[in-house]
């Protein structure tokens, strides 16, 4: 069997990787169907790249996300000199990090949660926020939008779903920011330490204090049921509010920046809002807010598309990549808003596609629907070229989106 290094040599994903992401994955993807990457502290790390590949591979039990083992694999492969990467236990043991049967235990927790009748009875309260949100854009000559809609907007309604402090949501911006930040371990070390810390005070209170959340609700059948540890429930809801707030901010964010990149496209949606569904799908297509799926590790050797996976090695499953796929999808690279999108993988794909896809596709639909009927002179207040990209391993997205409101 051939491995990636047969190919070329193993690139280094760093920040500039990730500002050029999309052409750097098409240089790969059109040479190989599997590369071997080095993360800057000279780990190494397998990119699956193309669409069919990445498909099967979202399925693939060899692929496993057992939480326990992987770190052990991380730190095996990670060279000597490299400095350790500590992992805060208690957010870590969550159902993205597990195989079934666990995996299967924790979801069934919270899946009713998120069904699609659910989801749609949030609609008002999603459309009520936006338009609050909108309101205080009005009188920004100039704001970041990111700052002004895409975080207020996602944090303000998975923290009512869960039952979380209203004072402590720019905080957790905080902290998951830097947690998703791939440049300084140290700072994502404490930076989990304060959010576990956080996070063991608000279940604790909610245990004294019951409300009517998706909290109480995990809480009660903890200990009802004896069906999650505390462990298991402080990552639970970890993920939780990670996962319901970062997706949609870089899809809103990103859908941005290239609807003002493209006036004509920003133009297609202005005259006929109804495309807005079709948007969003787009976007989640060409640039969606996940780059590649969470830390997988081979239990036994892999082979994808002629290219062998040793075992034991850490995997990543490349959505964004997969997303671009010629094979796929034809013309690619042409962000069109009338697009069929669909079978992007954005979302992934089988038992750990994600749980609030249909949250994120309404929050995404519905503040750009509102920004673009309220605001339909808005334009970038900023070189969109210069646009800075966030240097994560996981998500991809803006560090701000300056724009003015009026297009003024």
């Amino acid at each position: 069997m051939s491995t990636t290094e047969a190919h070329t040599e193993a690139p280094v994903f760093d920040a500039d990787f990730v500002h050029d992401l999309h052409a750097r994955y098409a240089e790969i993807r059109d040479t190989t169907p599997v590369q071997r990457l080095v993360l800057p502290d000279g780990a190494p790390v397998w990119v699956i790249t193309r669409y069919a590949d990445v498909r099967a591979a979202l399925t693939d039990p060899r692929l496993s996300k057992s939480a326990d083992r992987i770190r052990e694999v991380i730190a095996e492969n990670r060279p000597p000199e490299a400095k350790p990467r500590k992992f805060e236990d208690a957010l870590f043991a969550h159902m993205l990090n597990m195989d079934p049967p666990d995996h299967t235990r924790l979801r069934k927790l919270v899946v009713k949660a998120f069904t699609n009748r659910r989801v749609e009875a949030l609609r008002p309260r999603v459309e009520q926020i936006t338009n609050e949100l909108l309101d205080g854009m009005a009188g920004g000559s100039e704001v970041d939008l990111l700052d002004a809609l895409a975080f207020p907007l996602p944090i303000q309604v998975i923290s009512e779903l869960l039952g979380v402090d209203e004072e402590r949501r720019d905080d957790f911006r905080a902290w998951t920011n830097t947690l998703l930040d791939a440049s300084d371990p140290d700072a994502a070390s404490q930076a989990a330490s304060e959010t576990a810390e956080y996070l063991i005070e608000l279940i604790e209170r909610k245990r004294q204090q019951p409300a009517d959340d998706l909290l109480t609700a995990l809480i009660d059948s903890s200990e009802d049921q004896d069906r999650l540890s505390d462990r298991e429930l402080i990552s639970m809801v970890f993920l939780l509010l990670v996962a319901g707030h970062e997706t949609t901010v870089n899809l809103i964010g990103n859908a941005v920046l290239h609807l003002l990149r493209d006036p004509e496209q920003w133009a297609a949606l202005r005259a006929d809002p109804d495309l807005v569904t079709s948007a969003v799908e787009e976007v989640l297509r060409f640039d969606g807010p996940v780059m590649h799926g969470t830390f997988r590790f081979t239990a036994e050797p892999v082979e994808v598309g002629g290219v062998e996976i040793p075992a034991n090695q850490v995997v990543w499953v490349g959505l964004a990549s997969a997303n671009r796929d010629p094979e796929q999808f034809p013309e690619p690279d042409l962000f069109d808003v009338t697009r069929n999108a669909h079978g992007h993988l954005a979302f992934g794909h089988g038992i750990h596609f994600c749980l609030g896809a249909q949250l994120a596709r309404l929050e995404g639909q519905v503040a750009l629907r509102a920004l673009i009927e309220r605001f339909p002179n808005l334009t970038a207040a900023i070189a969109l070229d210069d646009a800075q990209w966030r240097f994560s391993t996981l998500i991809h997205g803006l560090q701000s989106l300056p724009v003015r409101p009026a297009g003024d």
